[in-house]
């Protein structure tokens, strides 16, 4: 009798226990976040920790829909099939409503056609490759960084302005650093007809042989340089480029070198005199952008990378989304996520319907050294709805 009581304690224990996790699954909105946390920490650290800057305001105005959102982080181990393996777990056993994140731009197409299939709504937060949003576009993926396109169209218009005719590349041999090459090369050749590229150089991705990339890139004799590599690999190449004089008297054009998370790690060998698309977030003065410096730091004890100010326009993108939806139906908040305003740090984003890209634009300036370190001077923001293809190109490029 004793041992059937206490099975009955148990039981109602349990039961009750149920109920509280129940009552706590029903007051919140999942949201399923995956990322390189290990393999790319450089800019997927301050991503997350981006994110939860953006997640602790919201929740503490009171959530979505008087609900708290609650953010479920997973590592993709930098592997496609990973990435795509966690995102079922995260549907299928934790209920998410939706997954964003991932940095490396196959990881992202992964994603994309996992979310295309299986009707669950993506948002690809970092990932630059055009493909995800035009050529392998579907209507469950929205895109929230200006993609390669538009960044390589940022910089083929400064570099216009340069009077370099030969022109050498060096990107890794992946889906992003192709399509960036692409992009640049049929961008500047619009501006300027006469250019030549004479040649093109593709490391594997973090495995670069710099002296070698530097030796096949000094005997094509070019006047100026694209660069696509980033992280580690921008660190040989630059190491080994200013130890043979690679650069002395070329231009350089460098994406994504500006940004902190690749040109601080350099201190004083950052190179100078390079163009670049980067994050000058010392100099923006904006008071939307000082008060998200200022909370960040606050916060973090630490200043924000570009990877901080995309992971906070993520959550607030959902945020956004979430609200405009009145649900958290997946086909609700696809339509949300079509034509979504959403006030960032930088201004004001719009989420294209046509297309799913939004017109987060980016900063684009020259390297030079400051106090012992590199940052960007002469910088501008490019608004990336001035860099976006019309209508009619996305309806040729996007499957329909």
């Amino acid at each position: 009798m004793k041992l059937l009581k206490m099975l009955g304690v148990v039981a109602v224990g349990a039961a009750t226990l149920g109920c509280s996790v129940a009552a706590f699954a029903a007051d919140t909105i999942k949201i399923g976040d995956i990322n390189s946390y290990k393999r790319a920490a450089a800019f997927s650290v301050p991503y997350k920790q981006g994110l939860e800057l953006a997640l602790a305001q919201i929740n503490a105005a009171g959530g979505v829909l008087g609900k708290k959102i609650q953010v479920i982080s997973r590592d993709d181990q930098a592997q496609p099939g990973e990435a795509v393996k966690i995102a079922d777990e995260l549907f299928s056993r934790d209920g998410v409503v939706m997954i964003t994140g991932s940095f490396l731009s196959n990881i992202g197409l992964a994603l994309s056609s996992y979310a295309g299939e299986k009707k669950h709504l993506y948002l690809a937060a970092e990932p630059l490759a055009d493909s995800i949003v035009w050529e392998k576009g579907n209507r469950y993926t929205f895109r929230l960084r200006p993609s390669t396109t538009m960044q390589a169209a940022m910089l083929a218009e400064a570099a216009a302005a340069m009077p370099a005719k030969k022109w050498a590349t060096i990107a890794p041999n992946y889906s992003y650093g192709k399509e960036a090459v692409a992009a640049f090369e049929k961008a500047l050749k619009a501006k300027k007809p006469d250019v030549q590229f004479v040649t093109e150089q593709w490391p594997a991705l973090f495995k670069i042989d710099a002296g070698a990339e530097v030796a096949a890139i000094d005997a094509a004799k070019p006047d100026a340089i694209f660069n696509v590599t980033f992280g580690s690999d921008l660190a040989k190449f630059v190491r080994e480029g200013e130890t043979r004089g690679l650069f002395k008297g070329k231009l350089v054009v460098g994406l994504l070198t500006g940004e902190p998370e690749y040109l601080d790690p350099l201190k004083g060998e950052a190179p100078t005199g390079w163009i670049v698309t980067g994050y000058p977030w010392y100099d923006i003065k904006d008071p939307a952008h000082v008060a998200f410096v200022d909370a960040y730091k606050k916060m973090w004890n630490d200043y924000p990378r570009t990877g901080s100010l995309v992971g906070y326009d993520t959550m607030k993108s959902i945020a956004a989304a979430i609200e405009k939806a009145g649900s958290t139906d997946t086909e609700a908040l696809v339509n949300a996520f079509e034509g979504l305003n959403v006030a960032t740090p930088a201004g004001k984003i719009s989420f294209r319907k046509i297309d799913h890209q939004s017109t987060m634009g980016a900063w684009v300036g020259t390297t030079a050294l400051k106090d012992g370190k590199g940052v960007m001077v002469d910088w501008k923001y490019d608004d990336g709805a001035n860099y976006l293809p019309s209508d009619a190109e996305v309806r040729a490029m996007r499957p329909q």
